[in-house]
């Protein structure tokens, strides 16, 4: 394989990316246009392939999904199963840290999140989007806004729902939370449920 194929290769990766990466801040192609300046028709054919990622176009989507320009156009070797696990804060989710665990575009991603202690000034902000999401906390007590309900989760506790409902989390006390998240489109779900406490 030439220079021109391992270009060709890194460049093909870049679409999938650039959606995975907006999915995962919440961010409509409306909202990153907003951002960017690049027209909604030109994200979404940069986002399926159909238009050639150019630097012009990459620097402003890399300071708007706060990566380096080499997480955008760096791909994977090819045949290397590990995954390249590249941390992402977002100032915006009570500086929340995302740690991708897959990376299959289109199909069930998984995350490890890391979200630090509350500072107790944090109101709920309930929000919603399509999809459908598995949450299992590792470390640390999650607050789970969904809903009606207000809800605090343990380690060892797992929650699944349908993000079309509103919905809002942050760590509940003084230690952060760590939590394992599986998120798809609607209709894939993880059907793996919490196991009901055992009653005194």
């Amino acid at each position: 394989m030439n220079m021109d194929d391992d270009l060709d290769k890194a460049l093909d990766a870049v679409g999938p990316r650039l959606r995975a990466l907006r999915k995962q801040r919440e961010t409509t192609l409306a909202d990153l246009s907003a951002e960017t300046g690049i027209s909604v028709s030109t994200l979404s054919r940069l986002e399926s392939g159909a238009r050639r990622p150019t630097l012009e176009l990459l620097l402003p989507l890399a300071k708007a999904h706060r990566v380096s320009l080499d997480e955008l156009v760096d791909s994977p070797a090819t045949g290397d199963p590990r995954i390249n696990m590249r941390p992402t804060t977002h100032r915006g989710m009570n500086g929340m840290t995302s740690i991708p665990l897959t990376r299959r575009p289109g199909g069930i991603q998984a995350y490890k999140l890391v979200i630090p202690a509350s500072s107790g000034r944090s109101e709920p902000d309930p929000k919603t989007h399509e999809g459908y999401e598995w949450m299992y906390i590792l470390n640390g007590r999650l607050r789970l806004v969904l809903g009606e309900h207000d809800v605090i989760l343990e380690p060892g506790e797992a929650v699944e729902f349908d993000t079309r409902v509103p919905h809002w989390f942050s760590a509940a006390g003084t230690e952060p939370v760590e939590l394992l998240s599986l998120f798809g489109k609607q209709g894939e779900r993880a059907h793996l449920r919490a196991r009901p406490k055992a009653k005194n």
